[in-house]
């Protein structure tokens, strides 16, 4: 069996399959507020930061791959696993001194992890991708390079504040006798990775290019945003690699502790975002996943390295070979809940209100942000509506939840045109794609077939798959096992609107503009 790990936000989650029997074996969890409230991170972060700073404990982790292992253990037959693989969530990153590989080495399974990983941490907390504390550095690294289209010309992205690259300098600028002892630095990946496999591993491309250090045409760490970035930091990481590139056997540690078998091997772990795109089996251009979440995101395939001219969307590696392409816009459910909250509803009444009247005016128009928003980058204080008497007075309720709805999508659509993709099919996932009338409106928008996922724990999974690639299984086979549609659900677009959303892309991009250049 195929073993993978998914390091998210606020779990750590285990996912076994067998691909001879086509089974999912095994999934389970372990939430770090819930079952190490010892860490005081209800939400799997330390509240309360100051200055945007949004940090973690690197040794929770470990202690919840403890428990996770503990509790797989006891359910399952862990020396029947031939192979690891896993993801973490992106950006996050973790600063040890030199002692570290020796350490590794030489864990003792009489003790746990933490206790004997904890004097190697250089910094005690780690920043994750919801820190925005780096914007002075994000500012000194574009200004290093000539400017945001050559940074994200170089790496995939413009600056970002919760990128690892400026987090890296913040920490050498505020604490350099610190970042002197630091000899490792790892991504949440190559961290756990490195724990498993009793070494210090490499970070894989797909989680390094979100780093603001990674040089998408080299494929290897760019000299000048290294040098940009912090003093002598190419020699605290690691050559990058690919991902599923098995590193060996995995520790004894864990052998003599959770009854893996001695002869179980580790493959290199990438982000949380690629290890989806395995996971619901997006490798191939053609198909682009949509997941309606908190922040809803907007991810695909893509032949080469094209980048965002104008620098909202974000470029990755694709575990399975070239790049994939990631927009997030943070106004998602949150939008969707503040509308639902304002106007008195409940959520059947998102699925009811796409087959709602457009109005006279044809389709009436929302700017959907509630608040700041990050494609585009504007501090919205509110939605814009533009449309009928009615819309705009909110005496039909359904006509706003619609005009968000479509708002939301059409967003989508005018900022994912730099990437130059005709979908075949749209992948729909996340709470908001149960329904029906959300499907069906995605499809019009976009004039593409949609087609809603089976899949849970997508990063998982994809580590899982990840992990049987590096053991010799094709996933091509293995996508056309793990990776199903809900059977009967799929929803064809109605060629008739094709013309109407073509114009109220237009319309939409000149009332986007207009409130923007305010």
């Amino acid at each position: 069996m195929f073993l993978g790990l998914d390091a998210s936000t606020q779990s750590l989650t285990a996912v076994l399959i067998d691909p001879i029997s086509g089974e999912i074996a095994c999934q389970l969890s372990v939430n770090f507020g819930g079952d190490l409230p010892q860490y005081g991170a209800p939400s799997g972060f330390i509240p309360d930061g100051v200055n945007g700073e949004v940090h973690s404990n690197p040794l929770m982790w470990l202690e919840a791959l403890e428990l996770l292992f503990s509790r797989l253990s006891r359910v399952t037959d862990l020396s029947k696993v031939v192979m690891i693989a896993g993801s973490g969530q992106q950006h996050g990153s973790v600063y040890l001194d030199a002692s570290f590989p020796a350490r590794l080495g030489s864990l003792d399974p009489a003790q746990s992890l933490a206790s004997q990983i904890a004097p190697a941490l250089t910094r005690c907390t780690s920043p994750i991708w919801m820190d925005t504390s780096s914007g002075e550095e994000c500012v000194e690294i574009t200004e290093a390079l000539g400017g945001a289209s050559e940074v994200c010309r170089r790496s995939g992205s413009i600056a970002i504040e919760r990128f690892t690259g400026p987090q890296i300098r913040r920490f050498y600028k505020s604490d350099p006798a610190a970042y002197a002892r630091t000899c490792h630095i790892h991504l949440v990946s190559s961290f756990m990775a490195s724990v498993i496999a009793g070494k210090s591993v490499s970070i894989d491309y797909g989680d390094g290019a979100g780093m603001n250090l990674l040089n998408l045409s080299t494929l290897g760490w760019d000299r000048d945003l290294l040098e940009s970035t912090a003093p002598d930091l190419s020699s605290k990481l690691s050559a990058p690699a690919a991902a599923a590139t098995v590193q060996g056997f995995i520790s004894r540690y864990f052998v003599n502790r959770y009854g893996f078998s001695g002869t179980c091997q580790c493959a290199l772990f990438t982000g949380d975002n690629p290890a989806s795109l395995v996971g619901m089996g997006a490798t191939r251009p053609g198909s682009i996943v949509i997941s309606l979440g908190t922040s809803d995101t907007f991810f695909a395939a893509m032949p080469g390295p094209m980048t965002d001219p104008n620098g909202f969307g974000h470029v990755f590696g694709n575990p399975a070979g070239g790049f994939m392409s990631l927009i997030c816009f943070r106004n998602g459910s949150l939008a969707r809940e503040a509308l639902r909250d304002r106007l008195g509803l409940d959520w059947p009444a998102f699925d009811r209100a796409p087959h709602a009247t457009r109005g006279a005016a044809g389709i009436n128009l929302m700017l959907p942000f509630f608040g700041p928003e990050i494609t585009p980058r504007h501090d919205f204080s509110g939605p814009v509506l533009q449309g009928s008497p009615a819309f705009e007075s909110g005496v039909d309720p359904a006509l706003q939840v619609r005009a968000l709805l479509e708002g939301q999508f059409l967003n989508m659509r005018l900022h994912s045109r730099w990437m130059q993709v005709n979908p075949e099919r749209i992948l729909l996932t996340g709470g908001a794609s149960k329904n029906d009338g959300i499907p069906q409106l995605v499809a019009d928008v976009f004039q593409a077939t949609v087609e809603r996922l089976e899949v849970s724990n997508s990063a998982a999974l994809g580590a899982a798959l990840l992990a049987a690639v590096a053991g010799g299984h094709l996933l091509a086979d293995l996508r056309q096992v793990f990776c199903q549609t809900v059977r009967g659900t799929s929803m064809v677009p109605e060629a008739a609107l094709g013309p109407v959303y073509e114009d109220a892309l237009r319309r939409f991009e000149v009332l986007l503009d207009g409130v923007s250049s305010r």
